[in-house]
């Protein structure tokens, strides 16, 4: 199916539907005939969703668990919708981010104050609430069985203070939502990744996330899942490169923090230019205007990230 790709151990990545194709990934991770789903996409990915669950012969009633890398509402805004058409599926979410799946309130203004109110609604629809007694928090250190294999939840701040990581007990692997950054396959060169650091609005903290990624690191997985997109490999390449960037990101917000009016401008054109220097060294094949069609909405994101570190780093 073009929405499915399968890895190995039972994990699967389902193309969202979110945006284009390959851009936001859920993940399906299947044990014996039990079934969990990290991140939901959004209320239109249902019908996606359901149908490839029907083409890995599972039924919904096989959902145990939806599991939330964090709230972002193209991480969880399906969480409402896809929780009702799974009659025994508990949610998982950081204890940071609980209070706002039960009332989505306060989420959706603030993703309306970075998008727009009717953007907003165009992209995600109405954020369904769900019920507490459905919800389960975890902190760091909680493990869930599904099936016989072992999932572990680690508490990774730095793209958002509500955000965890998973990791697989089966494989060693990690699912990384976007703390491992944006990796997105149209700009592969022979089966060589790249990886793009998220500082989207509005808890982006470069030294938790330099922090998080070691973290990640040291448990020297295989592969680590993200949600934009799919499965990376080569993880110890891609965890420096994260690191530079990261550092890079930061100097050009600092060297505009006093540029007043135009200081979104300014950090703005200053990622531009990391991600075409990015594109020079990887050897992307892509035309450079296409690559910036690609992550125009990335470098938009990643320098109001910025603006708001700053403001809150006085």
């Amino acid at each position: 199916m073009p929405h499915l790709t399968d890895y190995e151990h039972g994990i699967s990545a389902i193309d969202s539907g979110f945006g284009r194709p390959q851009l936001a990934a859920i993940h399906l991770v299947v044990e014996d005939g039990h079934a969990a789903l990290i991140d939901t996409g959004t209320n239109a990915s249902l019908p996606i969703v359901l149908a490839a669950l029907k083409d890995k012969g599972l039924s919904p009633e096989q959902v145990e668990y939806v599991i939330l890398t964090h709230i972002h509402l193209d991480h969880a805004g399906g969480a409402g919708t896809l929780m009702r058409a799974l009659p025994h599926a508990r949610l998982t979410v950081h204890p940071r981010g609980a209070r706002h799946m039960a009332d989505p309130s306060r989420l959706v203004a603030g993703t309306q104050a970075v998008y727009g109110e009717a953007q907003a609604r165009r992209m995600y629809g109405d954020i369904l609430p769900i019920p507490v007694e459905r919800m389960l928090e975890t902190p760091e250190g909680t493990t869930i069985r599904l099936g016989g294999r072992e999932l572990t939840f680690l508490d990774t701040p730095g793209h958002a203070r509500h955000h965890v990581c998973i990791r697989d007990g089966r494989s060693g692997h990690i699912f990384a939502g976007d703390m491992f950054g944006l990796s997105y396959r149209e700009l592969d060169v022979d089966g060589r990744q790249f990886v793009f650091p998220t500082t989207t609005p509005v808890q982006f903290d470069p030294a938790a996330m330099h922090a998080s990624i070691d973290r990640l690191q040291f448990l020297r997985p295989d592969a680590i899942y993200v949600t934009h997109f799919g499965q990376v490999r080569d993880v110890p390449r891609l965890a420096a490169d994260l690191h530079r960037l990261i550092d890079a990101h930061v100097a050009v917000a600092l060297r505009h923090r006093d540029a007043g009016a135009r200081r979104h401008e300014l950090i703005k054109a200053g990622i531009t230019d990391i991600l075409l220097g990015e594109a020079r060294n990887q050897g992307w094949r892509m035309a450079l205007d296409a690559v910036l069609r690609l992550m125009t909405i990335d470098l938009e994101l990643n320098a109001q990230g910025l603006g708001a570190w700053l403001d809150s780093n006085p």
